[in-house]
């Protein structure tokens, strides 16, 4: 079975359904799995502030999950526009995979969760696909063709797939963006098979 990462850092648990919607959507395509790990959270001043094994949850990502990886989902809350600290740590320490060309080739796609409906959440899912484009990877988006995307009162863009929390992360995932969510995986995996035939 060949196997996507899904790859992400949530704070308050909206990115991690997501995530999890995702990968049901991965393991919706015949021959495919879903890898999901996770990233240790960061200090202020950018050392790893958790403990080398979670106590719950998914795994850490591993160096080598991104070398058996066939594709690659990344999400990460909104900060400001941009990916969570945490994550770009991670992917700031990946110059030997760069080197290497682990991921080129390979598809990617990214979603995001956000407090407010104009809070970042595509400017961060276009941040996001930047570190993946100078690793050489395929960004796969959402297109129009699913009906959720125009229909959605909450998230969901063409860049990949997110959720609208509220300031006080009161709002669940809604169920069009659990579906878009679902579409994303399915894509990716379906995208990622043919690539790697």
């Amino acid at each position: 079975m060949r196997e996507v990462l899904v790859l992400y850092y949530s704070a308050t648990g909206s990115v991690r359904t997501l995530a999890q919607a995702i990968a049901r959507g991965i393991e919706s395509v015949e021959g495919m799995g879903a890898r999901v790990r996770t990233v240790p959270r960061v200090t202020a001043v950018v050392e790893q502030a958790a403990p080398a094994v979670p106590s719950e949850g998914a795994p850490y990502v591993e160096r080598r999950d991104l070398e058996e990886c066939v594709g690659l989902a990344m999400g990460s809350p909104t900060r400001f526009g941009n990916m969570a600290a945490p994550l770009k740590h991670f992917l700031d320490g990946l110059g030997p995979e760069w080197g290497r060309g682990t991921l080129a080739g390979k598809p990617a796609a990214v979603f995001s969760s956000t407090a407010t409906m104009h809070g970042g959440q595509e400017a961060t899912l276009l941040t996001m696909m930047l570190p993946l484009l100078h690793h050489g990877m395929v960004i796969v988006g959402l297109p129009y063709t699913e009906p959720d995307l125009n229909a959605t009162r909450s998230g969901g863009t063409p860049y990949g797939a997110t959720h609208v929390s509220g300031s006080t992360n009161d709002r669940p995932v809604a169920d069009e963006e659990a579906r878009l969510a679902f579409a994303l995986g399915k894509r990716l995996a379906t995208i990622a098979r043919r690539l790697a035939a």
